[in-house]
């Protein structure tokens, strides 16, 4: 069970995505928090590594906000740019595919393959637009647990993820205990603060405000607003020390100020161009749906609020990893967790980074992060192979 083709040492090469399609009639579909059904649901998923006979070597690595399935490796030969996570997937890296089986599958409600406010609702035959569902991190989860149960593996070695990642995979800590053998939680939170629900709210005000935004029903993205709600999040990604060491006060194109309201500074450029490369690749109302799942989250909800009660159930290894610089998901979060896992006394590795990278840190610190990960998966795969 394997969709990989080395190129090179370290690649996973040329790779290739798959869907499942699941919940065809009244009965087997997805059940939302909501109280509302989803069906005929598409999840694309890429795989890289073999599936041992015993299944026991799978691990699914959840994808970020904006992320998608293609977590590494190029889908042809020509392709400029390598999935997420390529640095940290393949042979001898951290998530080794000479050892493990890694899945990593598009979330519900995204707009890579997977159902989503794009997809056509069997009922019409028309695309959902905001007739979508509104859905939740764990609607997203369930949804992976039926990939699960087709991939035919019974309990996942790791459940691992950065950011909303991480959210996802704390969901399976709590939904689906019996499910996985160890969380990998990084930069990430329990639930995200009073401050991210309101760049979350003022992002989407930008999307809803757009004139070309039509109440969703949008033929061509409303890339203005679109564009801002993503240089809204991507300045929450960086850190003061990041932004201040690349950009400082350097103009543009210019020695002096324009003394009008064009792109004098750098940072300024910058900021427009991530916004205009974003409105290429990600669909406004998914943008919409998923920070409305990401406010919504709080993994002591299960438990009426209370934290350690509701991780009292993950009884196993958690690798918990914070950055000194990350402002949108800061270290005391993530801090908050490993109290609670202590609490009920469970095996947990914690480590803040020292990083000047801020949120984005998970994705570029990969010398030090892949250690941490490296050494915490295969000490897990001795644990559970020697038993």
């Amino acid at each position: 069970m394997t969709t990989t083709q080395k190129q090179n040492e370290g690649s996973v090469g040329i790779v290739a995505w798959h869907d499942f399609t699941f919940g065809e009639t009244e009965e087997t579909a997805l059940r939302l928090d909501c109280g509302k059904r989803l069906k005929n649901v598409v999840i694309r998923y890429e795989t890289y590594g073999t599936l041992s006979p015993a299944k026991d070597n799978a691990i699914l690595v959840e994808h970020a906000l904006t992320g998608d399935a293609h977590l590494a490796g190029r889908h042809t030969p020509e392709d400029k740019k390598s999935g997420w996570w390529d640095d940290m997937v393949g042979p001898g890296k951290p998530f080794d595919t000479d050892r493990y089986f890694i899945v990593c599958s598009n979330i519900i409600g995204g707009c890579s393959g997977s159902t989503g406010p794009g997809s056509v609702n069997p009922d019409t035959g028309k695309p959902y637009h905001l007739d979508f569902p509104v859905i939740t991190i764990g609607d997203m989860v369930r949804a992976q647990k039926r990939l699960m149960d087709h991939l035919g593996i019974d309990k996942w070695m790791a459940v691992a993820g950065g950011s909303m990642g991480g959210m996802l995979a704390l969901k399976w800590a709590v939904d689906y205990p019996d499910c996985t053998n160890a969380i990998l939680a990084i930069a990430t939170s329990p639930q995200i603060s009073t401050q991210s629900i309101s760049f979350n709210w003022v992002a989407r005000e930008a999307i809803m405000t757009d004139p070309t935004f039509y109440n969703g029903d949008y033929v061509t993205q409303p890339q203005r607003g679109l564009a801002i709600a993503r240089m809204i999040a991507h300045i929450t990604y960086l850190s003061d020390e990041s932004m201040q060491r690349k950009f400082g006060r350097m103009l543009q194109n210019s020695d002096e100020y324009s003394f009008d309201f064009s792109k004098d500074f750098q940072v300024e450029s910058y900021l427009n161009y991530q916004g205009s490369r974003f409105v290429e690749r990600f669909d406004a109302n998914s943008y919409l749906y998923i920070t409305r799942a990401i406010d919504y989250f709080d993994i002591a909800d299960a438990a009426d609020g209370d934290l350690t009660k509701a991780l009292s159930v993950s009884k196993f290894p958690f690798l918990v990893v914070s950055f000194s610089s990350d402002w949108l998901f800061p270290p005391y979060q993530s801090w908050k967790l490993v109290r609670s896992l202590l609490q009920n006394g469970t095996d947990v590795t914690y480590s803040n980074i020292i990083s000047s990278y801020g949120h984005d840190a998970f994705l570029l610190e990969t010398e030090t992060l892949g250690d941490m990960i490296r050494n915490f998966l295969i000490n897990r795969y001795k644990e559970l192979t020697e038993q």
